[in-house]
């Protein structure tokens, strides 16, 4: 089972999953393509002798290792970290050997706001600041995709889920509604315990 449908709950949903902006990875990707250049044409360079295998070697062996640390790791964290938004929490998971997460309900968050630099503003990336009540204090998401929509995203899911909790208190659980409600990622959320999901209607 993908995660995260293994850490969701009977009546839980995923609204939005992410990882971290293509921009993260982007100088990894030109530092691949450098070291295997610069190895390339290194080992080609080196005139012929006795020695020559044992050098040639030498150069593959550094370049591997230059691209383990300055390649492989940015984007195993790049693949390791998700951002994911249910019709109950807010999750956040990241790490590659050490793992790090932290799980906050939508009725605990208390405000959603987010930050852009004018290169973000460019990308459509930013800095997503959620503070929540009680002692967990704020969660910090770094380099989010369109972190303005994520952040009115959560904003609506905040609504909705208090909604939810409402119609549940005095109606108890054989209804459902529809909030109408289309999340500009090409789905529509109906909200509701009988009637819930985001089904695959995307915008042309």
């Amino acid at each position: 089972m993908p995660y995260p449908d293994r850490l969701l709950v009977d009546d839980e949903e995923v609204v939005r999953r992410l990882h971290p902006h293509w921009a993260t990875v982007f100088w990894p990707v030109v530092l691949l393509l450098g070291v295997v250049g610069a190895a390339s044409f290194g080992a080609a360079a080196i005139p012929e002798g006795r020695q020559q295998g044992v050098y040639r070697l030498a150069v593959v062996v550094l370049a591997l290792v230059l691209v383990l640390v300055l390649v492989a790791r940015p984007l195993l964290r790049w693949r390791t970290t998700h951002y994911v938004v249910t019709t109950h929490r807010l999750l956040l998971r990241e790490g590659i050997l050490a793992r790090r997460g932290r799980d906050i309900g939508l009725s605990r968050i208390a405000d959603v706001s987010y930050r852009q630099t004018l290169w973000e503003r460019i990308v459509r990336s930013g800095t997503v600041t959620v503070e929540s009540a009680g002692e967990g204090g704020s969660t910090v998401l770094e380099h989010v995709p369109d972190s303005d929509g994520l952040q009115q995203l959560i904003n609506h899911m905040i609504e909705e889920d208090a909604d939810r909790r409402a119609y549940e208190a005095h109606h108890g659980h054989d209804g459902g509604y529809d909030d109408g409600y289309d999340d500009g990622y090409g789905h529509r959320y109906d909200g509701g315990p009988d009637d819930r999901g985001w089904h695959g209607t995307r915008r042309m």
